[in-house]
């Protein structure tokens, strides 16, 4: 199998238990990986290595894990789980705002774990497409389930019925779609759609995700779609 068959996932963990668990899925699910004990061999070989996922526990022995993504982030999109013990939401916002798509907590499922890595590596095949073929990164229609988009036309659908939505909701709505899969921070989305990140504009964004739920979502109390993450941001989440 070649490196880069099924995916190149580089695993950065100073923990020797947790680095073996990982590896091990990885493993068992046949796909190729490295390991990195520390910041810096996790930057040499993202740099020489272009992995298709990085895998990356935040409290490293020479550099904190967000120093790591900031200095990735300034020469690679490539997607960035953090797997870590830290469990407050501000350590979750620091590592996602600056650039992190995913976030999970230990202990984890190895199953959850699994399926997230399946998700970034869905990310990291459409990007290396794109740029193979010179082709747009997106395409004009989303498609998710029930839900359709077109961002030219302005239209959503769900389940074949149009949905009418305000301009902000319409907004929301497209700015979780482009990044679906990946944990949008409250002040990402702020500065996207609003323009500025003030915590004065949450309850605005919360009442708007709301009534885009209403919308969108069969059962608003048990989202299909959008998924929250308390204290954090909002997901779309990938449905079959």
């Amino acid at each position: 199998m070649s490196q880069h068959e099924t995916g190149y996932i580089l695993v950065v963990e100073d923990d020797a238990a947790i680095r073996n668990l990982i590896t091990t899925a990885l493993e068992l699910h046949e796909l190729s990986f490295d390991v990195a004990e520390n910041g810096a061999q996790a930057l040499l070989k993202a740099v020489s290595h272009t992995p298709d996922v990085i895998v990356l526990d935040l409290g490293l022995p020479d550099m904190d894990g967000v120093e790591i993504i900031n200095k990735v982030r300034s020469w690679s999109l490539v997607p960035i789980i953090v797997v870590s013990a830290r469990q407050e939401d501000t350590d979750k916002v620091a590592a996602l705002d600056a650039g992190a798509d995913d976030y999970l907590t230990k202990p984890f499922s190895v199953d959850e774990f699994l399926a997230r890595i399946r998700v970034a590596l869905r990310r990291s095949q459409v990007a290396n497409a794109s740029v193979q073929t010179n082709a747009p990164a997106e395409s004009s229609v989303f498609e998710n389930g029930g839900l359709h988009i077109d961002y030219a036309a302005g239209c959503v659908l769900v389940d074949g019925q149009e949905i009418h939505l305000t301009p902000i909701e319409f907004k929301l709505l497209c700015l979780l779609a482009r990044n679906s899969g990946k944990v949008l921070t409250h002040t990402y989305i702020l500065k996207e759609v609003w323009g500025q990140a003030l915590t004065s504009d949450l309850p605005s964004l919360r009442v708007f995700m709301t009534t885009l739920r209403k919308k969108i979502e069969a059962d608003p109390a048990h989202p299909r779609y959008i998924q929250t993450h308390v204290g954090v941001g909002y997901r779309m989440m990938r449905v079959d």
